[in-house]
């Protein structure tokens, strides 16, 4: 394993369902499988990350299929990987674990795959549907992970601590990133705001790190009215729409708007 203190960064073995280290820091393991490695003191709230309600829609749309073209691409991009004897693999801010699992299925029998979130309910709930995946409670700005113990990452819309993704990933180790591309959902945009504004790229370095690929997966999609609501509740202009733009939305039969991401692939030095 490469689970480390979140206290003292030792490592993590375990032992009676409960991790411990040398310190004698202990952080029990729950009846789902998953542990909580966010002391008290790393948190900014009392529950950090979204409510189970939030939860449980956001997991329906995915189950619906919508972003199941990109699940597939970020699999495919992490294929090298997947198929190396006893690789580790981690997916921080893994929410509910719609991509952590197809990684985990597609993964060699070997192979350690890690989901990592700071919202104890998302990880609950993806600890009880995927046993196969290696899930805790932590923050991504402190990644309880070794030295160079990671073979790749996948940081889809995280937040994340470049200098702890140097940290944990084995030299040539990757990490591919997914942030929305130029039209992404500009149907909602248009919505909401007078002029609607093509997203800006990513601005985001990783220091002793180089890109080595970039692909672009754009795609129509068909949505029902409540998954349209639940996909607007999924996104950072959520905040700005009036209530008209909610109630358009969950009487619409079908609401069409574009998918748009950029997958980036970023390789250790």
């Amino acid at each position: 394993m490469s689970l480390i203190c979140p206290l003292c960064h030792s490592p993590l073995t375990l032992t009676n369902r409960s991790w411990c280290c040398e310190n004698r820091h202990q952080f029990d393991q729950a009846k789902e499988g998953y542990v909580n490695l966010l002391p008290v003191q790393h948190k900014r709230s009392r529950e950090p990350g979204d409510s189970a309600e939030m939860m449980q829609a956001r997991r329906e749309f995915l189950e619906a299929g919508y972003y199941q073209p990109l699940r597939e691409q970020v699999v495919s991009l992490l294929a090298p990987v997947l198929n190396q004897s006893e690789c580790k693999i981690l997916d921080i801010g893994c929410g509910e674990g719609y991509y952590t699992a197809a990684l985990a299925e597609a993964a060699d029998r070997d192979a350690q795959i890690y989901g990592l979130d700071v919202a104890r309910m998302a990880i609950r709930l993806a600890a009880k549907r995927y046993p196969a995946v290696r899930f805790c409670v932590a923050s991504s700005q402190r990644l309880p992970f070794a030295d160079r113990s990671l073979d790749a990452i996948v940081r889809i819309y995280a937040p994340c601590n470049e200098a702890e993704l140097a940290r944990v990933l084995k030299p040539g180790g990757l990490v591919l990133t997914v942030t929305p591309g130029p039209h992404h959902l500009q149907q909602f945009k248009a919505l909401i705001y007078r002029e609607v504004q093509l997203h800006v790229p990513e601005q985001k370095d990783y220091p002793g790190f180089r890109q080595v690929a970039q692909h672009a997966l754009r795609y129509p999609m068909a949505l029902t009215g409540t998954a349209a609501t639940t996909l607007l509740q999924m996104t950072p202009f959520a905040w700005r729409a009036r209530e008209d733009v909610w109630q358009t939305l969950q009487q619409s039969e079908q609401f069409s708007c574009d998918a748009d991401f950029t997958l980036t692939m970023w390789q250790r030095d």
